[in-house]
């Protein structure tokens, strides 16, 4: 079997929906579809939300009538069978009913969740009419039913997996099923997310639980590419990446992949193709246990860092004083990305600031405290990347812009700058030119 994933982009108009169709339908072999809410659907939901939290009446009932409005077009235009068109908004109308009790709910976490997943559940909803309507068997699968995934960062594919087989054991045999991304059940079987962007997660998850030949995330975009063709032009997709690489370009800014979609996979070396719905022919990129060739492969970027420093002149170098650093981060759940130390400093930065305040009040009990924000990480990345001559070149860009943390050496695979964003964009548009456009020997400056 293979997974097959389809982001909001790709499912966002009458049009791509047939285009997925067409992708979905090619090939003898079963596949499970893991689709996403329309775009732009579930920041309408979590608009919804806002409306649910400060007690708007009138404000719920627009949002929700949008949400009629804007899908029951799509099932009109797209499925031209008046019975087939009937059921698939009768069963649109549940959801929405759904939402409207939903609304009425004392607010909370579960309200939060329970909203802004049921883009997906419409989607699907849609999706498999419509593949009906063609004559194309298939069978939708809730994803409510099975992905148990108490936690975030380490998920049981095996449960994940037992419990969906559960689910199709009582169901007719098909080549195609469809389910929702995004969506979870948590360690207290209460709905919840993926956080924004999980339907990749949702993907791969599906994929190590049933040992799947391959997972496909189709996007809007030709594959990695070597930088971020929003600000840096003469840009091409990456053919071939390793599990590790793919990893950190998605961990440090790569929008094309969610940070935590390859993990579930690295173990069971399933690979994962990244493909555009829209240039289907191109072959993407593809992202598994082989290493091909070493040196700088690409750059990209993550924004949102705060960087914080930490001064002590008396206990910086004292033993277990960065224990004690550390220990703060972690009773506050979070994350560190980078660090580095001095005699009488050290300099991490989070991306992560909604326990900044209780951090920086206890950590003033070590030293003085200098926090700086608006701050992005530049990361190269390649297989062995350390090792590169080119990657030398990036330390010219120390004449121009302003530095403010390089890690080198934390990682064979990674060298990082921490720079203001106002900078983010010169310094990813210098780097390509230093360590992509190879000028010839004695024209380099």
């Amino acid at each position: 079997m293979k997974v097959l994933k389809f982001g909001g982009t790709s499912v966002g108009s009458v049009e791509s929906i047939r285009n997925v169709k067409s992708i979905s339908c090619t090939g003898g072999e079963k596949k499970l579809l893991v689709l996403s809410a329309m775009s732009g659907v579930t920041n309408q939901l979590v608009n919804l939300t806002e409306h649910i939290k400060s007690g708007d009446v009138t404000g719920e009932a627009k949002g929700i009538g949008d949400l009629e409005t804007k899908h029951f077009e799509v099932v009109e235009n797209l499925i031209q069978d008046e019975l087939l068109q009937f059921e698939t908004k009768r069963d649109l109308s549940k959801i929405l009913t759904e939402l409207e009790a939903i609304a009425k709910l004392e607010y909370n976490d579960e309200v939060y969740s329970r909203v802004v997943t049921s883009g997906e559940r419409m989607l699907t909803c849609i999706f498999s009419k419509y593949l009906e309507s063609c004559g194309v068997e298939n069978k939708l699968l809730d994803a409510r039913d099975f992905m148990q995934v108490n936690n975030l960062e380490n998920p049981d594919t095996d449960l994940v997996g037992i419990n969906l087989r559960n689910t199709v054991s009582s169901l007719p045999e098909t080549d195609i099923y469809i389910t929702q991304g995004f969506v979870r059940l948590d360690e207290n079987d209460k709905i919840s997310t993926l956080k924004r962007g999980g339907s990749d997660y949702t993907a791969t998850i599906l994929g190590a639980a049933l040992n799947a030949e391959e997972v496909q995330i189709w996007t809007d975009i030709d594959g990695f590419h070597n930088n971020d063709p929003r600000y840096v032009e003469h840009t091409h997709p990456i053919a071939e990446l390793s599990f590790e690489e793919a990893a950190e370009l998605a961990y440090f800014g790569a929008k094309i992949l969610h940070p935590q979609t390859v993990s579930p996979v690295i173990h069971k070396n399933i690979p994962v193709y990244l493909k555009n719905t829209f240039t289907p022919h191109l072959s993407g990129t593809r992202i598994s246990g082989q290493s091909t060739g070493q040196g700088l492969k690409a750059i990209s970027a993550k924004d949102g860092i705060t960087a914080i420093k930490i001064k002590s002149n008396r206990m910086l170098m004292a033993h277990g004083f960065l224990r004690k650093i550390f220990e703060v981060f972690d009773r506050h759940q979070t994350a560190i990305d980078m660090i580095t130390t001095s005699e009488i400093a050290i300099s991490l930065t989070i991306d992560d600031n909604r326990n900044l305040d209780r951090i920086i009040e206890e950590i003033e009990d070590y030293g003085e405290v200098i926090v700086e924000r608006d701050h992005s990480i530049i990361c190269l990345v390649g297989e062995a990347v350390i090792e590169d001559k080119k990657a030398s070149r990036i330390f010219e860009l120390l004449h121009d812009t302003p530095i403010r943390m390089i890690s080198y050496g934390g990682s064979n695979n990674n060298i990082s700058l921490l720079v203001a964003t106002s900078n983010k964009i010169n310094v990813l548009q210098e780097l390509h030119q230093k360590v992509f456009e190879v000028k010839p020997v004695g024209e380099f400056v």
